[in-house]
Protein backbone atom coordinates (compact mmCIF):
# COMPACT_ATOMS: atom_id res chain seq x y z
CA UNK A 1 0.00 0.00 0.00
CA UNK A 2 1.42 3.35 -1.03
CA UNK A 3 1.37 6.00 1.63
CA UNK A 4 -0.61 8.90 0.52
CA UNK A 5 2.56 11.53 2.06
CA UNK A 6 4.57 9.78 -0.24
CA UNK A 7 2.71 10.01 -3.35
CA UNK A 8 1.55 13.61 -2.97
CA UNK A 9 5.18 13.84 -2.08
CA UNK A 10 5.97 12.17 -5.65
CA UNK A 11 3.25 14.05 -7.46
CA UNK A 12 4.36 17.63 -6.34
CA UNK A 13 6.79 19.23 -8.54
CA UNK A 14 10.29 19.89 -6.02
CA UNK A 15 10.11 23.64 -5.51
CA UNK A 16 13.74 24.83 -6.23
CA UNK A 17 15.62 26.28 -3.32
CA UNK A 18 15.72 30.69 -2.94
CA UNK A 19 18.93 31.94 -4.32
CA UNK A 20 20.19 34.11 -1.56
CA UNK A 21 22.29 37.32 -2.98
CA UNK A 22 26.03 36.98 -2.82
CA UNK A 23 25.80 40.70 -0.87
CA UNK A 24 23.69 39.15 1.17
CA UNK A 25 20.82 41.77 0.41
CA UNK A 26 18.52 42.63 -2.16
CA UNK A 27 21.05 44.66 -4.59
CA UNK A 28 18.19 46.29 -6.75
CA UNK A 29 16.24 47.48 -3.76
CA UNK A 30 19.67 48.34 -1.80
CA UNK A 31 20.73 50.98 -5.30
CA UNK A 32 17.08 52.14 -5.58
CA UNK A 33 16.99 53.57 -1.62
CA UNK A 34 20.47 54.51 -1.80
CA UNK A 35 19.47 56.65 -4.98
CA UNK A 36 16.43 57.99 -3.00
CA UNK A 37 18.47 58.97 -0.05
CA UNK A 38 21.23 60.50 -1.70
CA UNK A 39 19.66 62.72 -4.82
CA UNK A 40 18.06 64.32 -2.32
CA UNK A 41 20.71 65.16 0.43
CA UNK A 42 23.15 65.59 -2.36
CA UNK A 43 20.76 69.10 -3.97
CA UNK A 44 20.03 70.14 -0.20
CA UNK A 45 23.62 69.94 0.21
CA UNK A 46 24.71 71.93 -2.61
CA UNK A 47 21.57 73.90 -2.97
CA UNK A 48 19.03 74.25 -0.86
CA UNK A 49 19.76 73.33 2.69
CA UNK A 50 16.46 73.40 3.79
CA UNK A 51 15.57 70.15 1.73
CA UNK A 52 18.27 68.27 3.27
CA UNK A 53 16.75 69.74 6.57
CA UNK A 54 13.81 68.15 5.71
CA UNK A 55 15.16 65.02 4.36
CA UNK A 56 16.80 65.03 8.09
CA UNK A 57 13.76 65.31 10.10
CA UNK A 58 12.17 62.59 8.37
CA UNK A 59 15.14 60.32 8.66
CA UNK A 60 15.65 60.92 12.67
CA UNK A 61 11.93 60.52 13.26
CA UNK A 62 11.71 56.91 11.51
CA UNK A 63 15.37 56.30 13.52
CA UNK A 64 13.23 57.44 16.47
CA UNK A 65 10.18 55.17 15.85
CA UNK A 66 12.67 52.18 14.99
CA UNK A 67 15.07 52.45 18.30
CA UNK A 68 12.14 53.63 20.50
CA UNK A 69 10.08 50.35 19.02
CA UNK A 70 13.39 47.91 19.60
CA UNK A 71 14.40 49.27 22.80
CA UNK A 72 9.96 48.51 24.25
CA UNK A 73 9.80 45.32 22.90
CA UNK A 74 13.04 44.18 24.15
CA UNK A 75 13.06 45.65 27.57
CA UNK A 76 9.75 45.43 27.64
CA UNK A 77 9.00 49.38 28.33
CA UNK A 78 6.79 51.91 27.34
CA UNK A 79 8.49 55.02 26.15
CA UNK A 80 6.58 57.99 25.85
CA UNK A 81 7.23 58.63 21.87
CA UNK A 82 5.72 61.99 21.09
CA UNK A 83 8.43 63.92 22.75
CA UNK A 84 10.46 62.11 20.84
CA UNK A 85 9.05 62.94 17.62
CA UNK A 86 8.88 66.46 18.63
CA UNK A 87 12.59 66.33 19.59
CA UNK A 88 13.83 64.60 15.81
CA UNK A 89 11.75 67.06 14.32
CA UNK A 90 12.79 70.22 16.50
CA UNK A 91 16.52 69.96 16.85
CA UNK A 92 17.55 70.48 13.09
CA UNK A 93 15.41 72.97 13.04
CA UNK A 94 16.95 74.62 16.23
CA UNK A 95 20.39 73.80 14.80
CA UNK A 96 19.50 75.57 11.45
CA UNK A 97 18.32 78.95 13.03
CA UNK A 98 19.46 79.21 16.40
CA UNK A 99 23.26 77.29 16.13
CA UNK A 100 24.61 75.57 18.85
CA UNK A 101 22.94 77.30 21.81
CA UNK A 102 18.84 76.34 20.37
CA UNK A 103 20.05 72.87 19.20
CA UNK A 104 21.31 72.10 23.03
CA UNK A 105 17.96 74.24 24.31
CA UNK A 106 15.74 72.24 22.07
CA UNK A 107 17.54 68.72 23.45
CA UNK A 108 16.97 70.10 26.77
CA UNK A 109 12.89 70.98 26.30
CA UNK A 110 12.96 67.19 24.84
CA UNK A 111 14.31 65.73 27.91
CA UNK A 112 11.69 67.95 30.05
CA UNK A 113 8.77 66.76 28.12
CA UNK A 114 9.54 63.51 28.13
CA UNK A 115 9.97 63.72 31.94
CA UNK A 116 6.23 65.69 32.06
CA UNK A 117 4.87 62.68 29.45
CA UNK A 118 5.92 59.76 31.47
CA UNK A 119 3.99 61.19 34.57
CA UNK A 120 0.91 62.26 32.70
CA UNK A 121 0.74 58.77 31.48
CA UNK A 122 1.28 57.17 34.46
CA UNK A 123 3.73 54.88 32.51
CA UNK A 124 5.11 51.64 34.44
CA UNK A 125 8.60 51.54 35.16
CA UNK A 126 9.09 55.72 34.98
CA UNK A 127 12.65 55.84 36.09
CA UNK A 128 14.09 53.28 33.08
CA UNK A 129 11.51 54.26 30.33
CA UNK A 130 12.59 57.89 31.08
CA UNK A 131 16.71 57.13 30.60
CA UNK A 132 15.61 55.13 27.89
CA UNK A 133 13.70 57.96 26.18
CA UNK A 134 16.21 60.05 26.45
CA UNK A 135 19.29 57.97 25.44
CA UNK A 136 17.10 57.72 22.30
CA UNK A 137 16.65 61.57 22.48
CA UNK A 138 20.90 62.34 22.67
CA UNK A 139 21.86 59.20 19.76
CA UNK A 140 19.03 60.02 17.42
CA UNK A 141 18.33 63.68 17.00
CA UNK A 142 21.11 65.49 18.88
CA UNK A 143 24.41 64.20 17.78
CA UNK A 144 23.38 64.18 13.96
CA UNK A 145 21.99 67.79 14.39
CA UNK A 146 25.39 68.55 14.56
CA UNK A 147 25.06 68.03 10.80
CA UNK A 148 23.24 70.95 10.43
CA UNK A 149 25.73 73.39 12.56
CA UNK A 150 28.61 72.37 10.64
CA UNK A 151 26.19 73.17 7.11
CA UNK A 152 25.90 76.83 8.88
CA UNK A 153 30.07 77.37 9.23
CA UNK A 154 31.55 79.34 6.10
CA UNK A 155 31.55 76.80 3.55
CA UNK A 156 29.54 74.85 5.37
CA UNK A 157 28.04 72.74 2.25
CA UNK A 158 31.51 71.94 1.12
CA UNK A 159 32.56 71.04 4.77
CA UNK A 160 29.59 68.65 5.32
CA UNK A 161 30.22 67.30 1.97
CA UNK A 162 33.61 66.20 2.80
CA UNK A 163 32.85 64.66 5.66
CA UNK A 164 30.16 62.85 4.22
CA UNK A 165 32.99 61.67 1.86
CA UNK A 166 35.29 60.60 4.72
CA UNK A 167 32.62 58.53 5.93
CA UNK A 168 32.40 57.02 2.76
CA UNK A 169 35.77 56.53 2.36
CA UNK A 170 36.00 54.95 5.64
CA UNK A 171 33.75 52.36 5.17
CA UNK A 172 35.07 51.81 1.92
CA UNK A 173 38.50 51.48 2.46
CA UNK A 174 38.27 49.54 5.64
CA UNK A 175 35.78 47.26 3.86
CA UNK A 176 38.68 46.46 1.06
CA UNK A 177 41.29 46.28 3.25
CA UNK A 178 39.81 44.20 6.12
CA UNK A 179 38.95 41.22 3.17
CA UNK A 180 42.04 41.09 1.34
CA UNK A 181 44.22 41.08 4.64
CA UNK A 182 41.97 41.70 7.98
CA UNK A 183 43.11 38.79 10.20
CA UNK A 184 43.21 40.59 13.68
CA UNK A 185 39.62 41.73 15.18
CA UNK A 186 39.28 44.57 17.15
CA UNK A 187 37.05 43.74 19.31
CA UNK A 188 35.45 40.21 18.26
CA UNK A 189 32.95 39.97 20.73
CA UNK A 190 30.86 43.18 19.34
CA UNK A 191 31.74 43.31 15.53
CA UNK A 192 33.96 40.08 14.62
CA UNK A 193 34.44 41.40 11.01
CA UNK A 194 36.07 44.78 12.18
CA UNK A 195 40.27 44.06 11.42
CA UNK A 196 42.98 46.36 12.94
CA UNK A 197 44.05 46.01 9.13
CA UNK A 198 40.70 47.38 7.91
CA UNK A 199 41.12 50.04 10.62
CA UNK A 200 44.11 50.91 8.97
CA UNK A 201 42.94 50.87 5.58
CA UNK A 202 40.01 53.70 6.20
CA UNK A 203 42.89 55.93 8.22
CA UNK A 204 44.79 55.56 4.78
CA UNK A 205 42.22 55.80 2.66
CA UNK A 206 40.34 58.89 4.22
CA UNK A 207 43.57 60.89 5.31
CA UNK A 208 44.44 60.70 1.57
CA UNK A 209 40.80 62.73 1.02
CA UNK A 210 40.92 64.87 3.71
CA UNK A 211 44.90 65.96 2.48
CA UNK A 212 43.03 66.50 -1.28
CA UNK A 213 40.15 68.27 -0.02
CA UNK A 214 42.08 70.33 2.30
CA UNK A 215 44.51 71.46 -0.43
CA UNK A 216 42.78 71.63 -3.45
CA UNK A 217 39.08 72.56 -1.85
CA UNK A 218 39.87 74.98 1.06
CA UNK A 219 43.73 75.91 0.32
CA UNK A 220 44.53 75.06 3.81
CA UNK A 221 47.32 73.51 5.48
CA UNK A 222 47.08 69.37 4.61
CA UNK A 223 47.51 68.28 8.07
CA UNK A 224 44.21 69.99 8.96
CA UNK A 225 42.92 67.58 6.48
CA UNK A 226 44.76 64.40 7.80
CA UNK A 227 43.60 65.38 11.52
CA UNK A 228 39.97 65.84 10.49
CA UNK A 229 39.97 62.31 8.70
CA UNK A 230 42.08 60.69 11.35
CA UNK A 231 39.22 62.25 13.73
CA UNK A 232 36.17 61.31 11.12
CA UNK A 233 37.54 57.58 10.93
CA UNK A 234 37.80 57.14 15.02
CA UNK A 235 34.72 58.61 15.38
CA UNK A 236 32.78 56.77 12.53
CA UNK A 237 33.92 53.43 14.14
CA UNK A 238 32.86 54.04 17.43
CA UNK A 239 29.78 54.81 16.22
CA UNK A 240 29.68 51.44 14.34
CA UNK A 241 30.75 49.73 17.36
CA UNK A 242 27.98 51.54 19.43
CA UNK A 243 25.30 50.53 17.04
CA UNK A 244 26.04 46.99 17.07
CA UNK A 245 26.39 46.93 20.97
CA UNK A 246 22.87 47.91 21.14
CA UNK A 247 21.77 45.47 18.94
CA UNK A 248 23.17 42.99 20.68
CA UNK A 249 22.00 43.47 24.04
CA UNK A 250 18.28 44.17 22.07
CA UNK A 251 18.96 40.81 20.45
CA UNK A 252 18.78 42.20 16.85
CA UNK A 253 20.28 41.71 13.39
CA UNK A 254 18.90 45.02 12.26
CA UNK A 255 17.49 47.95 13.52
CA UNK A 256 14.31 47.45 11.24
CA UNK A 257 13.72 46.88 7.66
CA UNK A 258 12.15 50.22 6.71
CA UNK A 259 15.08 50.73 4.21
CA UNK A 260 14.53 47.98 1.97
CA UNK A 261 18.03 46.44 0.90
CA UNK A 262 19.13 48.57 3.89
CA UNK A 263 17.79 47.37 6.84
CA UNK A 264 16.89 50.16 9.76
CA UNK A 265 17.59 53.94 9.18
CA UNK A 266 19.95 53.57 12.24
CA UNK A 267 21.77 50.58 10.00
CA UNK A 268 22.27 53.67 7.62
CA UNK A 269 23.51 56.85 9.87
CA UNK A 270 25.50 54.94 12.61
CA UNK A 271 28.88 55.98 11.14
CA UNK A 272 27.54 59.68 11.42
CA UNK A 273 26.35 59.54 14.90
CA UNK A 274 29.06 60.59 16.64
CA UNK A 275 31.27 61.34 13.24
CA UNK A 276 29.60 64.82 12.98
CA UNK A 277 29.48 66.28 16.33
CA UNK A 278 33.28 64.98 16.07
CA UNK A 279 34.01 66.94 12.73
CA UNK A 280 32.24 69.92 13.75
CA UNK A 281 34.19 70.54 16.30
CA UNK A 282 37.68 69.65 14.42
CA UNK A 283 36.67 71.93 11.65
CA UNK A 284 35.83 74.64 14.39
CA UNK A 285 38.86 74.30 16.28
CA UNK A 286 41.09 73.83 13.06
CA UNK A 287 39.45 76.88 10.52
CA UNK A 288 37.63 79.32 13.09
CA UNK A 289 39.93 80.47 15.47
CA UNK A 290 40.42 84.11 15.12
CA UNK A 291 39.08 83.99 11.56
CA UNK A 292 41.82 82.03 10.47
CA UNK A 293 43.83 78.53 10.27
CA UNK A 294 45.57 77.41 13.47
CA UNK A 295 48.42 76.41 11.07
CA UNK A 296 47.95 79.46 8.99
Amino acid sequence: MVDPRTAHEAATPTQKPQRTPKAGRDLPAAIATGAALLIPAVLGIIFFPLLLILVAVVLLCMGVWEVARAVETAGRLRLPKAPLYFGAAAMPLAAHYGGAEALTLALMVTCTAVVVAAAARRIPEPGPSVMASIFVACWVPFLISFAVLLLNQPEGQWRLAVVVLLVVANDTFGYMVGVLFGRHPIAPKVSPKKSWEGFAGSIAGSVLVGVLASTLIFDEHWLIGAALAASVVVAATAGDFSESMVKRELGLKDMSYVLPGHGGVMDRLDSLVFAMPTAYFVIVALTDVGGASLLD
